[in-house]
């Protein structure tokens, strides 16, 4: 009983972590909230929003209280998120500068929702100063990983909860499909750096069931870019496996089969799309137009269309954060994008009714941040990945796991970004930031022994 109240103790620290992640993995639509008024400025503040400034006032009461020696090994990837941040409020001065419908006080408000969930990556290796307050964290994402399948396996056979589409299609769970893509990658990539670089003291059926629920909620989400998320993740994984000697032919079938099996899932789950898509890349016009529905790629290819024009005619700096979803900015293409893409349902394209936005991370940060925003934000994903991936082939036994379950959840992410528009509050930005976050606490354990 004493190990077990031992190792709690040890993991205490990373309670205020694990306790937010269920809010911060939950669509905002199923959480309380209220609005807070500044002038003709408003604010929607939710749940997560308040767990995650919880979570922020534990980590600088710990600064305030120990320094920030934690924070010195990972100073790269703190610079790299810093330097992005101070790029996105810049850009937000800038937008307000240079375009009069430019809706600078709601953009606002959503760089600070932005910069907030950051508070996710400064907690980590702040907050968990053990292995076991990293093992509560990859509990807390593994459970609830679990529990949005269930739930979307329960929308899926045909039970209308949580906002669920008809039996047999793709369905959100209680996140949104490619949040829920997104979470469930996370989960993925604890089971794969936990099996691929040896489970430790880890009983084996708690990595199967988060492994499990990880691949089958890619599916059951439909999205094509947590397939394709995935499908990195397992090659990051048989490449670690290949560079510590360990790879055998078996176990390289084994990871191909899971590639294979959770893209064959998103694929019949989106045949029709897919085939919709083809028509539309091969120039099939539908015989009525106006009748015709939104096809998912064929609006994304759209969308990007647009973010890139906005790009080639703002390259330095954009037209702002979330610029692009402004009348002002992208009206101006929609002449081009209806000749270029003829025969489109008239509701594809952005309109003040519709302001959809780019909906392709990478595309958007051009647009709205210019090339250098976008440089920075791939900063953020490379700059973690650089240095964990030292570690996941030379670090000691533990922090390598870590270290391989960072990596996993980055580049997973960074495959579902291009299916999602920068916006504040979702859940892949948390997502996005934890991993941030796990990569840090590696780098700093890496250099501490006492915290392993």
């Amino acid at each position: 009983m004493s190990g077990v109240a031992d190792r709690l103790r040890a993991a205490s620290g990373a309670l205020p972590i694990a306790l937010a992640l269920p809010l911060v993995f939950l669509h905002v639509d199923y959480q309380p909230g209220f609005t807070v008024s500044a002038g003709s400025t408003s604010a929607h503040v939710v749940l997560a929003d308040l767990a995650v400034l919880a979570v922020l006032a534990v980590t600088l009461a710990a600064l305030v209280r120990h320094g920030v020696r934690p924070l010195r090994p990972a100073l790269p990837i703190w610079l790299s998120a810093a330097a992005l941040l101070c790029w996105i409020v810049a850009s937000v001065a800038y937008g307000r500068a240079t375009g009069d419908g430019y809706a600078w006080r709601t953009h606002v408000v959503s760089v600070g929702k932005f910069a907030e969930y950051a508070a996710l990556a400064l907690a980590v290796p702040v907050l968990v100063r053990t292995r076991e307050g990293i093992a509560a964290i990859a509990v807390s994402v593994a459970t609830w990983s679990t529990a949005a399948t269930v739930v979307g396996a329960c929308q899926f056979l045909g039970l209308g909860i949580a906002g669920a589409w008809p039996a047999g299609y793709r369905q959100p769970s209680f996140l949104g499909h490619h949040d829920f893509a997104a979470v469930s990658a996370a989960s993925l990539a604890i089971a794969l750096a936990a099996v691929v670089l040896g489970r430790g003291r880890v009983p084996r059926l708690p990595l199967v069931v988060a492994g499990a629920a990880g691949g089958l909620g890619i599916v059951l989400s439909g999205s094509s870019a947590g397939a394709i998320g995935a499908a990195l993740e397992l090659a990051l994984a048989a490449l670690l496996t290949w560079r510590r000697g360990r790879l055998s032919a078996r176990r390289l079938a084994e990871l191909a089969a899971i590639a294979v099996a959770i893209g064959a899932g998103v694929v019949v789950l989106r045949g029709h799309d897919l085939d919709q898509f083809v028509r539309f890349l091969g120039n099939e016009r539908p015989r009525n137009p106006a009748a015709a529905g939104v096809q998912t790629y064929s609006q994304r290819t759209i969308l990007a269309y647009i973010g890139w024009r906005i790009f080639l005619d703002h390259p330095g700096v954009g037209v702002g954060w979330q610029g692009s979803a402004d009348y002002g900015n992208y009206g101006r293409y929609l002449p081009a994008a209806r000749r270029k893409f003829p025969g489109t349902a008239p509701l594809a394209f952005p309109s003040p009714q519709h302001p959809y936005g780019v909906q392709n991370a990478w595309v958007q940060s051009l647009s709205d941040l210019g090339v250098v925003g976008a440089l920075l934000l791939v900063a953020l994903f490379l700059t973690p990945l650089r240095l964990v991936a030292r570690l996941a082939l030379r670090g000691p036994p533990d922090v390598s796991v870590v270290a391989a379950t960072a990596g996993g959840a980055l580049v997973a992410a960074a495959a579902v970004w291009s299916a999602v528009g920068l916006e504040a509050g979702l859940p892949i930005d948390g997502v996005t930031w934890l991993a941030v976050g796990v990569a840090a606490w590696a780098v700093t354990s890496a250099s501490s022994p006492e915290r392993r």
